[in-house]
């Protein structure tokens, strides 16, 4: 068995020197007088997934939301690209992944997975095509004409996976997004994501409160404390995939990060 490893900031993991598409710096943000996020910087780079790990009330989903756009701040800067935000145009290049699936009942599942592409100039016939190319790429290819009722709980998670998927985006950001399913079924969509992550050099940044989650998917977490959001460490994550929840290393990494989760 190898070291244990150590928790530790460094710079020489393997994606060190890979251009950064998002850049936060000193965010604040404020929702009237409660200050939910003070003074946070991080970045994310090219092809490398990024974990928002804490307790709630830490501002993860804040931060996410404010690197999607939905959401505006109050000082500090956020850069997309090498772009201020406020400049950036192509948002298309960004998908976000929501906790629930979001599917919509009346629509099958091609057509729910063809939603993000209704607003690209793209034939009925281009729209089908790319929707049922990566329904079969997450695995549902037979399912195309399915209704959301009648999938399990991880079926519907791929369908909305496909959906983010679809418009092939350089970045995907994802919150929670498999925190409702069982631990089997979590786990499985865990190895297809990193499967498609490798197959289409997306950048992901993601949001748990999963320690586990964060030590076997990220190539680093940055660690948020509570009341106000600010980041208390930047953790990289020293191990090789396929990293099991079982495998000593991965464990021991897991035991270490959650003594530093601040409640």
């Amino acid at each position: 068995m190898n070291a244990r490893p150590e928790i530790l900031m460094t710079n020489d993991a393997p994606l060190s020197a890979a251009p950064t598409v998002l850049q936060v710096t000193d965010m604040v943000k404020f929702y009237g007088k409660l200050q939910a996020l003070r003074d946070v910087s991080f970045d994310v780079r090219r092809g490398e997934v990024v974990a928002l790990l804490g307790a709630s009330g830490c501002g993860k989903s804040t931060l996410l939301n404010i690197a999607a756009g939905l959401d505006s701040f109050d000082g500090g800067s956020l850069e997309i690209e090498g772009q201020p935000a406020a400049q950036f145009k192509q948002w298309h290049k960004l998908a976000y992944m929501f906790q629930e699936d979001r599917l919509l009942p009346w629509r099958t599942v091609r057509e729910n997975v063809e939603l993000g592409l209704e607003t690209q100039a793209l034939s009925r016939r281009a729209r089908h095509q790319r929707a049922e190319h990566v329904l079969q790429t997450v695995g549902l290819g037979d399912f195309a004409q399915s209704w959301p009722h009648q999938l399990s709980g991880g079926m519907r998670s791929r369908v909305a996976l496909a959906r983010s998927l679809v418009v092939e985006p350089s970045i995907l950001l994802m919150d929670e997004p498999f925190s409702k399913l069982d631990p089997y079924t979590r786990s499985q969509m865990h190895q297809e994501l990193l499967r498609l992550q490798v197959a289409s050099g997306a950048t992901i940044l993601f949001v748990t409160h999963d320690v586990e989650e964060a030590v076997v998917l990220a190539d680093r977490i940055v660690l948020l404390e509570p009341r106000p959001g600010r980041v208390k460490q930047i953790v990289e994550v020293p191990l090789d995939r396929p990293r099991l929840p079982t495998d000593p290393d991965t464990a021991e990494l897991t035991r270490q990060l959650r003594l530093k989760v601040t409640p």
